[in-house]
């Protein structure tokens, strides 16, 4: 499919990342996109400076090149596709820069933009973070699929941002419309809960996955977790808040532990659920953002743990997967074990048995399954 934008009165070369043959069906920008662009071109011509939030692939900091320009993402993922659309533009990032969804925000900007994250807590947590710095009658203009605006968003915006109205749909895209009022208004969070039948705290910010609870998937696989007192090294991959890996961690502890996850806040989740429950193993951690395993160290690990997603942005995919398990069998020794938890309908024993050339089903229920592959050379 072709890669090439037309955003307002320009055209851009704009790919998903990571660069996958396999995932080149999946388009780089959305109408919300091209409704945003041409709106603020239309009603904000003598804009200057801009906070622009969820530009997932850069089609805004394209666009707005122009501009100052300050995005804000909490997927490193996200981060390196910003960087190398603007870079194969051949666009200027000397006005351009990039922060993380913990970083403080900058305060003297003309306008926000902001694409609707599908997670509801990560909208009002930025929506707070914007009310504390958002000089009175500052617009704020959000964008995304008419399917995923509620009620409720629209209330968000009211509680945290002041008066606000939406847009008419235009190729199933609307817009929300919000005017500053000023004054700080606080989000609960992060959250924190008691981990069933341990002694635990899970601590978790805003856009972390079952950031209320335990989550169905990993209490099953807890059944299925490594335990040693041997010397080992372990990745959980795709971390969360890190509980699997802590569960790791306490069963088995003399192990080093590292925690990879694409979200900013993931990762700051898992680093506070290290410390705050198991201080005396902290210095055996690692804490890293990084796209799955891209650079790690070859045949340099004992085990990956891993719950693969089967979405990217809003698009449901299973490349992510591909590449985890890839990427794992890369990093492990010989002899070393991916040890997975999936939905049974995901079909990734045939994956893995393709792969590895070897699967074994440790447990299963009705909705998943538990799966471990074997590094063979």
């Amino acid at each position: 499919m072709t890669t090439q934008a037309q955003l307002g009165d320009k055209t851009f070369t704009l790919e998903r990342f990571p660069l996958d043959q396999k995932n080149r069906s999946l388009q780089a920008w959305d109408s919300a996109d091209e409704y945003l662009i041409n709106y603020v071109n239309e009603h904000h011509p003598d804009c200057r400076s801009l906070l622009i939030l969820n530009d997932s692939f850069g089609a805004l900091a394209c666009s707005f090149n122009q501009l100052t320009v300050c995005s804000v993402n909490d997927s490193y993922i996200s981060h390196q596709a910003v960087a190398y659309n603007l870079q194969i533009n051949k666009l200027s990032t000397a006005q351009f820069s990039q922060i993380d969804s913990l970083s403080a925000l900058p305060n003297d900007v003309d306008l926000v933009l902001i694409k609707i994250p599908r997670n509801v807590g990560f909208l009002q947590f930025q929506l707070s973070e914007l009310s504390e710095i958002l000089a009175p009658g500052t617009p704020v203009i959000a964008a995304g699929k008419t399917k995923e605006i509620h009620n409720s968003t629209i209330k968000s915006f009211e509680q945290f941002i002041g008066d606000t109205k939406t847009s008419l749909a235009v190729k199933k895209s609307r817009l929300i419309l919000g005017t500053a009022k000023g004054g700080y208004k606080a989000a609960d969070f992060p959250v924190s809960w008691e981990l069933e039948g341990t002694e635990f705290n899970i601590t978790n910010h805003a856009n972390v996955f079952s950031r209320d609870s335990l989550d169905i998937g990993a209490r099953f696989f807890f059944n299925y977790l490594p335990e040693t007192k041997k010397e080992t090294s372990i990745i959980d991959l795709g971390c969360g808040n890190g509980v699997v890996g802590v569960m790791a961690l306490a069963r088995c502890p003399k192990a080093s532990v590292t925690f990879v996850d694409e979200s900013y806040m993931a990762v700051e989740s898992a680093r506070l659920n290290v410390e705050q429950n198991m201080p005396e193993q902290f210095d055996n951690c690692q804490f890293i953002e990084n796209d799955c395993l891209t650079d790690f160290t070859q045949d340099s690990v004992d085990m990956v743990l891993c719950n693969p997603p089967f979405h990217q942005a809003q698009a449901v995919t299973d490349h992510i997967a591909w590449q985890m398990f890839k990427q794992a069998k890369e990093t492990l020794k010989e002899g070393g074990e991916l040890r997975i938890i999936g939905n049974r309908h995901l079909d990734y024993h045939d994956k893995l048995n393709r792969m590895f050339g070897n699967c074994k089903l440790l447990g299963s229920n009705k909705k998943f399954v538990v799966l471990s592959a074997t590094k063979n050379y």
